[in-house]
Protein backbone atom coordinates (compact mmCIF):
# COMPACT_ATOMS: atom_id res chain seq x y z
CA UNK A 1 0.00 0.00 0.00
CA UNK A 2 1.06 3.64 -0.61
CA UNK A 3 0.13 6.61 0.69
CA UNK A 4 1.54 10.70 0.51
CA UNK A 5 0.87 10.87 4.53
CA UNK A 6 0.97 7.98 6.74
CA UNK A 7 -0.90 8.98 10.45
CA UNK A 8 -0.05 6.48 13.04
CA UNK A 9 -2.64 7.44 16.04
CA UNK A 10 -6.01 8.17 16.07
CA UNK A 11 -6.32 10.97 18.84
CA UNK A 12 -7.05 14.79 18.45
CA UNK A 13 -3.73 15.78 16.60
CA UNK A 14 -4.11 12.84 14.57
CA UNK A 15 -7.45 13.45 12.88
CA UNK A 16 -6.91 17.26 13.14
CA UNK A 17 -4.02 16.85 10.92
CA UNK A 18 -5.18 14.05 9.00
CA UNK A 19 -8.39 16.25 7.66
CA UNK A 20 -6.31 19.41 6.83
CA UNK A 21 -3.82 17.12 5.23
CA UNK A 22 -6.24 15.65 3.29
CA UNK A 23 -6.11 18.95 1.31
CA UNK A 24 -2.98 18.00 -0.24
CA UNK A 25 -2.94 14.18 -0.70
CA UNK A 26 -3.88 11.00 0.40
CA UNK A 27 -3.81 10.09 4.09
CA UNK A 28 -3.85 7.40 5.88
CA UNK A 29 -4.49 6.57 9.27
CA UNK A 30 -3.95 3.43 11.32
CA UNK A 31 -4.97 2.92 14.53
CA UNK A 32 -4.83 -0.37 16.77
CA UNK A 33 -7.98 -0.26 18.46
CA UNK A 34 -10.92 1.85 17.14
CA UNK A 35 -11.10 4.97 15.59
CA UNK A 36 -12.66 6.14 18.72
CA UNK A 37 -10.25 4.84 21.21
CA UNK A 38 -7.13 7.81 22.37
CA UNK A 39 -6.18 9.78 25.44
CA UNK A 40 -8.30 12.40 23.87
CA UNK A 41 -11.17 11.03 24.20
CA UNK A 42 -10.76 10.56 28.34
CA UNK A 43 -10.10 14.19 28.39
CA UNK A 44 -12.50 15.39 30.73
CA UNK A 45 -11.43 19.37 31.63
CA UNK A 46 -11.16 21.33 28.55
CA UNK A 47 -8.99 23.68 26.62
CA UNK A 48 -6.57 26.30 27.56
CA UNK A 49 -6.67 29.41 25.75
CA UNK A 50 -6.49 33.09 26.11
CA UNK A 51 -10.40 33.93 25.51
CA UNK A 52 -11.13 36.70 27.59
CA UNK A 53 -10.18 40.62 27.57
CA UNK A 54 -8.76 40.77 31.32
CA UNK A 55 -6.73 37.53 30.34
CA UNK A 56 -3.28 37.84 27.98
CA UNK A 57 -0.40 35.70 26.47
CA UNK A 58 2.01 36.85 29.21
CA UNK A 59 -0.29 35.49 31.73
CA UNK A 60 -1.12 31.99 29.81
CA UNK A 61 3.05 31.43 29.42
CA UNK A 62 4.10 32.90 32.99
CA UNK A 63 1.83 29.95 34.33
CA UNK A 64 2.93 27.79 31.65
CA UNK A 65 6.63 28.22 32.83
CA UNK A 66 5.78 27.82 36.46
CA UNK A 67 4.45 24.45 36.23
CA UNK A 68 7.20 23.34 33.86
CA UNK A 69 9.09 24.27 36.68
CA UNK A 70 10.78 27.02 34.01
CA UNK A 71 12.27 24.38 32.24
CA UNK A 72 10.51 24.49 29.14
CA UNK A 73 11.67 26.02 25.89
CA UNK A 74 10.02 29.33 26.10
CA UNK A 75 9.63 30.02 22.31
CA UNK A 76 7.61 26.90 21.78
CA UNK A 77 5.29 27.92 24.83
CA UNK A 78 4.87 31.48 23.37
CA UNK A 79 4.19 29.82 20.21
CA UNK A 80 1.48 27.67 21.24
CA UNK A 81 -0.05 29.99 23.73
CA UNK A 82 -0.27 32.94 20.64
CA UNK A 83 -2.26 30.69 18.41
CA UNK A 84 -4.38 28.93 21.12
CA UNK A 85 -7.35 31.07 20.22
CA UNK A 86 -7.26 30.45 16.77
CA UNK A 87 -7.02 26.49 18.13
CA UNK A 88 -10.39 26.76 19.61
CA UNK A 89 -11.68 28.90 16.96
CA UNK A 90 -10.81 26.36 14.49
CA UNK A 91 -12.94 23.27 16.56
CA UNK A 92 -16.10 25.96 16.87
CA UNK A 93 -15.74 25.88 12.66
CA UNK A 94 -15.88 21.99 12.80
CA UNK A 95 -19.09 21.99 14.54
CA UNK A 96 -17.66 21.64 18.61
CA UNK A 97 -20.48 23.41 20.48
CA UNK A 98 -18.23 25.08 24.04
CA UNK A 99 -20.14 25.86 26.54
CA UNK A 100 -21.39 29.24 26.35
CA UNK A 101 -23.54 31.80 28.89
CA UNK A 102 -25.10 34.45 27.19
CA UNK A 103 -24.11 34.41 24.01
CA UNK A 104 -19.99 34.31 25.48
CA UNK A 105 -17.54 30.85 26.43
CA UNK A 106 -17.73 29.87 29.39
CA UNK A 107 -14.23 29.45 30.82
CA UNK A 108 -13.61 27.60 33.90
CA UNK A 109 -10.28 27.29 36.07
CA UNK A 110 -7.76 24.53 37.09
CA UNK A 111 -4.29 23.54 38.95
CA UNK A 112 -1.68 26.25 37.96
CA UNK A 113 -3.69 28.39 35.86
CA UNK A 114 -3.81 32.34 37.15
CA UNK A 115 -7.21 33.21 35.20
CA UNK A 116 -10.46 31.20 33.77
CA UNK A 117 -9.42 30.49 30.39
CA UNK A 118 -10.38 26.84 30.08
CA UNK A 119 -13.09 26.33 27.33
CA UNK A 120 -15.21 23.24 27.78
CA UNK A 121 -17.85 20.67 27.02
CA UNK A 122 -19.76 19.67 30.61
CA UNK A 123 -17.20 17.35 31.74
CA UNK A 124 -16.48 15.10 28.61
CA UNK A 125 -14.64 18.06 26.36
CA UNK A 126 -12.31 15.41 24.61
CA UNK A 127 -15.13 13.02 24.15
CA UNK A 128 -16.90 15.35 22.08
CA UNK A 129 -13.74 17.08 20.05
CA UNK A 130 -12.99 13.10 19.28
CA UNK A 131 -16.45 12.74 18.01
CA UNK A 132 -16.75 15.16 15.84
CA UNK A 133 -13.46 14.81 14.30
CA UNK A 134 -13.96 11.22 13.75
CA UNK A 135 -17.12 12.46 12.07
CA UNK A 136 -15.45 14.74 9.84
CA UNK A 137 -12.38 12.27 9.04
CA UNK A 138 -15.19 9.91 7.94
CA UNK A 139 -16.64 11.88 5.96
CA UNK A 140 -13.56 13.08 3.68
CA UNK A 141 -13.33 11.09 0.69
CA UNK A 142 -8.96 11.70 0.61
CA UNK A 143 -9.05 10.04 4.36
CA UNK A 144 -8.48 5.76 4.44
CA UNK A 145 -8.92 4.66 7.82
CA UNK A 146 -7.20 0.98 9.29
CA UNK A 147 -9.16 0.50 12.70
CA UNK A 148 -7.42 -3.09 14.23
CA UNK A 149 -3.84 -2.19 12.62
CA UNK A 150 -0.95 -2.37 15.11
CA UNK A 151 1.96 -0.35 13.70
CA UNK A 152 4.88 -2.95 14.15
CA UNK A 153 8.11 -0.96 13.43
CA UNK A 154 9.15 2.22 11.34
CA UNK A 155 10.44 1.29 7.97
CA UNK A 156 13.35 3.60 6.48
CA UNK A 157 16.29 3.82 3.91
CA UNK A 158 19.09 5.58 4.20
CA UNK A 159 19.96 9.36 3.00
CA UNK A 160 21.53 11.92 3.13
CA UNK A 161 20.06 14.91 4.79
CA UNK A 162 22.82 17.61 4.22
CA UNK A 163 24.59 20.20 5.92
CA UNK A 164 23.30 23.07 4.48
CA UNK A 165 19.73 21.89 5.07
CA UNK A 166 20.05 21.17 8.30
CA UNK A 167 21.87 24.59 9.36
CA UNK A 168 18.90 26.41 7.67
CA UNK A 169 15.70 24.37 9.35
CA UNK A 170 17.54 24.34 12.91
CA UNK A 171 17.66 28.38 12.04
CA UNK A 172 14.04 28.72 10.65
CA UNK A 173 12.53 27.21 13.51
CA UNK A 174 14.31 28.35 16.44
CA UNK A 175 16.01 25.03 17.02
CA UNK A 176 16.12 23.20 20.22
CA UNK A 177 18.11 20.48 18.53
CA UNK A 178 21.29 21.13 17.93
CA UNK A 179 22.69 21.38 14.47
CA UNK A 180 23.42 18.02 12.87
CA UNK A 181 27.73 16.87 13.53
CA UNK A 182 29.03 15.18 10.15
CA UNK A 183 28.64 12.15 11.21
CA UNK A 184 24.56 12.89 11.87
CA UNK A 185 24.26 14.02 8.32
CA UNK A 186 23.95 10.44 6.87
CA UNK A 187 20.59 9.89 7.94
CA UNK A 188 17.90 7.61 7.58
CA UNK A 189 14.89 8.44 5.99
CA UNK A 190 11.35 7.34 7.19
CA UNK A 191 9.31 5.70 4.26
CA UNK A 192 6.77 4.40 5.87
CA UNK A 193 5.45 1.15 8.55
CA UNK A 194 4.98 -2.36 8.66
CA UNK A 195 1.71 -3.04 10.75
CA UNK A 196 -0.36 -5.91 11.34
CA UNK A 197 -3.70 -6.33 10.02
CA UNK A 198 -5.60 -9.51 10.15
CA UNK A 199 -2.89 -11.64 11.28
CA UNK A 200 -0.93 -10.90 8.24
CA UNK A 201 2.14 -8.55 7.83
CA UNK A 202 1.30 -4.95 5.85
CA UNK A 203 4.02 -2.57 4.25
CA UNK A 204 2.61 0.87 4.14
CA UNK A 205 4.69 3.48 2.19
CA UNK A 206 4.34 7.27 2.41
CA UNK A 207 5.90 10.10 1.38
CA UNK A 208 5.62 11.58 5.07
CA UNK A 209 4.79 9.57 8.07
CA UNK A 210 3.57 11.13 11.30
CA UNK A 211 3.36 9.81 14.66
CA UNK A 212 0.43 10.90 16.89
CA UNK A 213 0.47 7.68 19.23
CA UNK A 214 -0.46 8.91 22.54
CA UNK A 215 1.25 8.15 25.56
CA UNK A 216 2.52 5.98 28.26
CA UNK A 217 0.17 5.55 30.94
CA UNK A 218 -0.02 1.35 30.91
CA UNK A 219 3.01 0.89 31.77
CA UNK A 220 2.52 2.12 35.15
CA UNK A 221 0.14 -0.29 37.79
CA UNK A 222 -2.68 2.74 38.52
CA UNK A 223 -3.20 5.17 35.65
CA UNK A 224 -6.36 6.89 33.67
CA UNK A 225 -4.79 6.27 30.06
CA UNK A 226 -6.78 3.94 27.94
CA UNK A 227 -5.51 0.46 27.00
CA UNK A 228 -3.37 1.78 24.13
CA UNK A 229 -1.48 3.88 25.86
CA UNK A 230 1.57 1.70 25.87
CA UNK A 231 4.57 3.75 24.13
CA UNK A 232 4.26 2.50 21.26
CA UNK A 233 5.67 5.92 19.04
CA UNK A 234 8.48 6.71 21.80
CA UNK A 235 9.84 3.02 21.49
CA UNK A 236 9.58 2.55 17.75
CA UNK A 237 10.93 5.95 16.96
CA UNK A 238 13.84 5.16 19.24
CA UNK A 239 14.97 2.17 17.46
CA UNK A 240 15.39 4.08 14.22
CA UNK A 241 17.44 6.91 16.15
CA UNK A 242 14.65 9.27 16.98
CA UNK A 243 16.10 11.86 19.71
CA UNK A 244 14.46 11.17 23.28
CA UNK A 245 13.81 14.10 25.48
CA UNK A 246 12.52 14.96 28.76
CA UNK A 247 10.95 11.28 29.02
CA UNK A 248 11.38 10.80 33.04
CA UNK A 249 9.14 13.63 33.39
CA UNK A 250 5.88 11.36 33.70
CA UNK A 251 2.82 13.47 35.30
CA UNK A 252 0.38 12.07 37.86
CA UNK A 253 -3.06 13.67 38.30
CA UNK A 254 -3.27 13.91 41.75
CA UNK A 255 -7.57 13.20 42.05
CA UNK A 256 -8.08 9.85 40.20
CA UNK A 257 -11.14 7.75 41.95
CA UNK A 258 -9.92 5.37 44.47
CA UNK A 259 -11.67 2.63 43.61
CA UNK A 260 -10.95 -1.02 41.84
CA UNK A 261 -11.55 0.45 38.30
CA UNK A 262 -9.28 0.27 36.10
CA UNK A 263 -8.45 2.27 33.87
CA UNK A 264 -8.82 4.78 36.95
CA UNK A 265 -11.79 6.77 36.14
CA UNK A 266 -10.46 10.60 36.08
CA UNK A 267 -12.07 13.14 38.75
CA UNK A 268 -11.42 16.44 36.69
CA UNK A 269 -9.10 19.38 37.97
CA UNK A 270 -12.23 21.57 37.28
CA UNK A 271 -14.12 19.70 39.56
CA UNK A 272 -11.52 21.87 42.43
CA UNK A 273 -11.72 24.59 39.87
CA UNK A 274 -15.69 24.77 40.58
CA UNK A 275 -15.12 24.99 44.70
CA UNK A 276 -13.95 21.42 45.76
CA UNK A 277 -11.24 21.08 48.29
CA UNK A 278 -9.12 18.03 49.26
CA UNK A 279 -9.62 16.49 52.59
CA UNK A 280 -7.90 14.04 54.73
CA UNK A 281 -9.93 11.37 57.06
CA UNK A 282 -9.76 14.02 59.87
CA UNK A 283 -11.98 16.38 57.67
CA UNK A 284 -8.78 19.03 57.41
CA UNK A 285 -8.00 20.92 54.09
CA UNK A 286 -4.42 19.80 53.82
CA UNK A 287 -3.95 21.56 50.79
CA UNK A 288 -4.45 25.29 52.67
CA UNK A 289 -1.48 25.61 54.01
CA UNK A 290 1.06 23.52 51.20
CA UNK A 291 0.95 26.12 48.47
CA UNK A 292 -0.59 29.43 47.68
CA UNK A 293 -3.22 27.93 45.24
CA UNK A 294 -4.02 25.55 47.68
CA UNK A 295 -6.22 22.84 46.16
CA UNK A 296 -5.23 24.19 42.56
CA UNK A 297 -2.04 24.09 43.00
CA UNK A 298 0.47 22.38 39.80
CA UNK A 299 -0.49 18.77 39.82
CA UNK A 300 3.31 17.60 40.92
CA UNK A 301 3.02 19.71 44.23
CA UNK A 302 -0.68 18.32 44.70
CA UNK A 303 0.04 14.54 43.75
CA UNK A 304 2.64 14.63 46.12
CA UNK A 305 0.60 15.71 49.06
CA UNK A 306 -1.99 13.85 48.87
CA UNK A 307 0.95 10.50 48.17
CA UNK A 308 2.00 11.64 52.06
CA UNK A 309 -1.14 11.74 53.57
CA UNK A 310 -2.27 8.42 52.58
CA UNK A 311 0.44 7.42 54.61
CA UNK A 312 -1.61 7.95 57.71
CA UNK A 313 -4.99 7.16 55.58
CA UNK A 314 -7.48 8.52 52.58
CA UNK A 315 -7.58 11.35 50.97
CA UNK A 316 -11.27 12.61 49.50
CA UNK A 317 -12.67 15.37 47.25
CA UNK A 318 -15.74 17.39 49.01
CA UNK A 319 -17.79 19.27 47.16
CA UNK A 320 -21.23 18.67 48.92
CA UNK A 321 -21.72 22.94 49.45
CA UNK A 322 -22.83 22.52 45.56
CA UNK A 323 -26.41 21.54 44.69
CA UNK A 324 -27.25 18.17 43.12
CA UNK A 325 -28.56 20.41 40.06
CA UNK A 326 -25.31 22.52 39.51
CA UNK A 327 -23.45 19.07 39.79
CA UNK A 328 -25.57 16.79 37.40
CA UNK A 329 -25.73 20.29 34.72
CA UNK A 330 -21.72 20.75 35.08
CA UNK A 331 -20.42 17.35 35.54
CA UNK A 332 -22.64 15.13 33.82
CA UNK A 333 -20.29 12.59 33.38
CA UNK A 334 -18.84 12.31 36.55
CA UNK A 335 -22.08 12.92 38.30
CA UNK A 336 -23.56 8.94 36.94
CA UNK A 337 -20.17 7.01 36.84
CA UNK A 338 -20.01 8.05 40.90
CA UNK A 339 -23.51 7.48 40.80
CA UNK A 340 -23.41 3.83 39.36
CA UNK A 341 -20.31 3.37 42.44
CA UNK A 342 -22.66 4.33 44.73
CA UNK A 343 -20.95 7.78 45.29
CA UNK A 344 -23.29 10.43 45.74
CA UNK A 345 -21.69 13.91 45.05
CA UNK A 346 -24.10 15.72 46.38
CA UNK A 347 -23.49 14.20 49.40
CA UNK A 348 -20.12 11.76 50.07
CA UNK A 349 -17.04 12.21 49.56
CA UNK A 350 -14.72 11.38 47.04
CA UNK A 351 -12.18 9.46 47.56
CA UNK A 352 -8.99 9.94 45.17
CA UNK A 353 -5.49 9.33 44.57
CA UNK A 354 -2.46 10.08 42.50
CA UNK A 355 -2.11 8.10 38.77
CA UNK A 356 0.30 8.00 35.85
CA UNK A 357 -1.55 10.43 33.17
CA UNK A 358 0.69 11.89 31.01
CA UNK A 359 4.40 12.17 29.88
CA UNK A 360 5.54 15.45 29.47
CA UNK A 361 8.41 14.55 26.97
CA UNK A 362 8.86 11.90 24.23
CA UNK A 363 10.57 12.48 20.51
CA UNK A 364 12.34 15.44 20.54
CA UNK A 365 10.84 17.66 17.70
CA UNK A 366 10.93 21.03 16.37
CA UNK A 367 8.05 23.91 15.98
CA UNK A 368 7.02 22.26 12.87
CA UNK A 369 6.69 18.29 14.13
CA UNK A 370 10.38 17.37 12.79
CA UNK A 371 12.24 14.82 14.14
CA UNK A 372 15.65 14.15 13.32
CA UNK A 373 15.09 11.43 11.02
CA UNK A 374 13.93 12.95 7.69
CA UNK A 375 9.93 12.68 6.39
CA UNK A 376 8.87 11.66 9.81
CA UNK A 377 6.92 13.93 12.26
CA UNK A 378 5.07 13.77 15.66
CA UNK A 379 2.70 15.64 17.35
CA UNK A 380 0.78 15.43 20.80
CA UNK A 381 1.77 13.54 24.02
CA UNK A 382 4.55 11.27 22.05
CA UNK A 383 6.33 14.45 21.72
CA UNK A 384 8.39 16.73 23.60
CA UNK A 385 8.12 20.22 22.26
CA UNK A 386 9.38 21.65 25.23
CA UNK A 387 6.35 23.32 25.98
CA UNK A 388 5.65 21.29 29.15
CA UNK A 389 8.75 21.50 30.39
CA UNK A 390 9.24 19.58 33.61
CA UNK A 391 5.45 19.07 34.11
CA UNK A 392 2.58 20.09 32.24
CA UNK A 393 0.26 23.14 32.97
CA UNK A 394 -3.87 21.64 33.24
CA UNK A 395 -5.68 21.50 29.67
CA UNK A 396 -2.76 22.28 28.09
CA UNK A 397 -2.47 18.60 26.10
CA UNK A 398 -5.15 19.40 23.92
CA UNK A 399 -3.82 23.01 22.82
CA UNK A 400 -0.51 21.63 22.43
CA UNK A 401 -2.28 18.74 20.26
CA UNK A 402 -4.25 20.96 17.95
CA UNK A 403 -1.88 23.68 17.67
CA UNK A 404 1.23 21.80 16.62
CA UNK A 405 -0.61 19.43 14.39
CA UNK A 406 -2.13 22.21 12.61
CA UNK A 407 1.38 23.76 12.41
CA UNK A 408 2.54 20.68 10.93
CA UNK A 409 -0.13 20.39 7.96
CA UNK A 410 0.54 23.53 7.15
CA UNK A 411 3.70 22.89 6.13
CA UNK A 412 3.88 19.45 4.98
CA UNK A 413 3.80 18.63 1.13
CA UNK A 414 3.95 15.57 -0.64
CA UNK A 415 7.83 15.41 -1.80
CA UNK A 416 8.56 11.77 -2.98
CA UNK A 417 8.10 8.71 -5.02
CA UNK A 418 9.05 6.40 -3.01
CA UNK A 419 9.76 2.71 -4.86
CA UNK A 420 8.20 -0.38 -3.82
CA UNK A 421 10.65 -1.83 -1.91
CA UNK A 422 11.00 -5.51 -0.09
CA UNK A 423 10.74 -5.75 3.96
CA UNK A 424 12.13 -8.73 6.38
CA UNK A 425 8.36 -9.87 7.64
CA UNK A 426 8.47 -11.61 10.88
CA UNK A 427 6.23 -14.99 12.06
CA UNK A 428 2.61 -14.52 13.80
CA UNK A 429 2.39 -15.90 16.43
CA UNK A 430 -0.76 -17.49 17.99
CA UNK A 431 -2.87 -15.37 20.74
CA UNK A 432 -2.68 -18.78 22.84
CA UNK A 433 0.97 -19.50 22.50
CA UNK A 434 3.22 -19.55 24.99
CA UNK A 435 5.80 -16.65 23.98
CA UNK A 436 2.07 -14.44 23.99
CA UNK A 437 1.27 -15.70 27.10
CA UNK A 438 4.81 -14.94 28.84
CA UNK A 439 4.79 -11.82 27.31
CA UNK A 440 1.02 -11.00 29.09
CA UNK A 441 2.79 -12.44 32.36
CA UNK A 442 5.67 -9.36 31.68
CA UNK A 443 3.95 -6.71 30.81
CA UNK A 444 2.28 -6.58 34.19
CA UNK A 445 5.91 -6.79 35.89
CA UNK A 446 6.51 -3.99 33.78
CA UNK A 447 3.88 -2.36 35.60
CA UNK A 448 4.95 -3.05 38.81
CA UNK A 449 8.67 -2.24 38.46
CA UNK A 450 7.21 1.15 37.05
CA UNK A 451 5.23 1.94 39.28
CA UNK A 452 7.71 0.69 42.56
CA UNK A 453 10.85 2.75 41.15
CA UNK A 454 9.42 5.15 38.61
CA UNK A 455 6.37 6.49 40.70
CA UNK A 456 5.81 9.89 42.10
CA UNK A 457 8.86 9.51 44.23
CA UNK A 458 12.10 7.90 42.95
CA UNK A 459 15.29 6.65 44.54
CA UNK A 460 17.82 7.01 42.24
CA UNK A 461 19.83 3.82 44.11
CA UNK A 462 17.76 1.93 43.34
CA UNK A 463 16.52 2.75 39.95
CA UNK A 464 19.89 1.90 38.69
CA UNK A 465 20.71 -1.38 40.39
CA UNK A 466 17.41 -2.39 41.27
CA UNK A 467 14.83 -1.73 38.01
CA UNK A 468 17.24 -0.71 34.95
CA UNK A 469 18.55 -4.43 35.12
CA UNK A 470 15.21 -6.01 36.18
CA UNK A 471 14.25 -3.57 33.25
CA UNK A 472 16.65 -4.66 30.64
CA UNK A 473 16.12 -8.47 31.50
CA UNK A 474 12.47 -8.70 30.26
CA UNK A 475 13.57 -6.73 27.24
CA UNK A 476 15.73 -9.67 26.24
CA UNK A 477 13.12 -12.54 27.00
CA UNK A 478 10.88 -10.13 24.61
CA UNK A 479 13.41 -9.83 22.11
CA UNK A 480 14.45 -13.87 22.17
CA UNK A 481 10.50 -14.64 20.90
CA UNK A 482 11.28 -16.59 17.81
CA UNK A 483 8.00 -14.60 16.18
CA UNK A 484 5.66 -11.37 17.00
CA UNK A 485 1.90 -10.34 17.40
CA UNK A 486 0.69 -6.97 18.88
CA UNK A 487 0.35 -8.88 22.51
CA UNK A 488 4.38 -9.39 22.11
CA UNK A 489 4.66 -6.34 20.29
CA UNK A 490 3.35 -4.02 22.88
CA UNK A 491 4.69 -5.26 25.49
CA UNK A 492 8.20 -5.06 23.74
CA UNK A 493 7.30 -1.58 23.21
CA UNK A 494 6.65 -1.23 27.02
CA UNK A 495 9.79 -2.41 27.89
CA UNK A 496 11.45 -0.66 25.42
CA UNK A 497 9.86 2.61 26.40
CA UNK A 498 10.45 2.19 30.22
CA UNK A 499 14.45 1.65 30.39
CA UNK A 500 13.99 5.09 28.33
CA UNK A 501 12.13 6.76 31.10
CA UNK A 502 14.10 4.86 34.06
CA UNK A 503 17.66 5.74 32.46
CA UNK A 504 16.19 9.62 32.29
CA UNK A 505 15.54 9.28 36.00
CA UNK A 506 19.09 7.92 37.04
CA UNK A 507 21.08 10.66 35.20
CA UNK A 508 18.21 13.49 36.83
CA UNK A 509 20.15 14.01 39.90
CA UNK A 510 18.03 16.34 41.40
CA UNK A 511 14.15 16.91 41.81
CA UNK A 512 12.38 19.34 39.60
CA UNK A 513 8.60 19.29 38.59
CA UNK A 514 7.24 15.79 38.23
CA UNK A 515 10.37 14.48 38.43
CA UNK A 516 10.93 13.99 42.35
CA UNK A 517 14.02 12.26 44.32
CA UNK A 518 13.99 10.58 47.60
Amino acid sequence: MQTNFLVIGSGISGLNFALQAAKKGKVTIVTKKKLIDSNTNFAQGGIAAVLDQTDNFEKHVEDTLKAGAFHNNKKAVEFMVKNSAAAIYRLIDLGVEFQKENGKLSLTKEGGHSHRRIAFVGDYTGKEIERILVKRVKEHPNITILEDAFALKLLTQKSFFGERTARARNKANNLALPVMSRSELYNKTCIGAQIIRGNKIENILADQTILSTGGVGQLFLQTTNPSIATGDGTAMASQIGCKIKDIEFIQFHPTALNKNTFPKFLISETVRGEGAKLVNEKGENFMKNTHPLKDLAPRDIVAREIYQQQKTGQVFLDIRHKSREYLKKRFPQIYEKLKKLKIDMAKDLIPVTPAAHYECGGIEVDLNGQTNVKNLFAFGEVTCTGVHGANRLASNSLLEALVFSNQVAKNLTPNQKIKQTEFDAPKILRKNSKETLLAEKLKQEIKNIMWEYAGIIRNLKRIKKEAIPKMEHIAKELKKMNGTNQEIAETSNMAITSILILKAAYKRKKSIGCHFVE
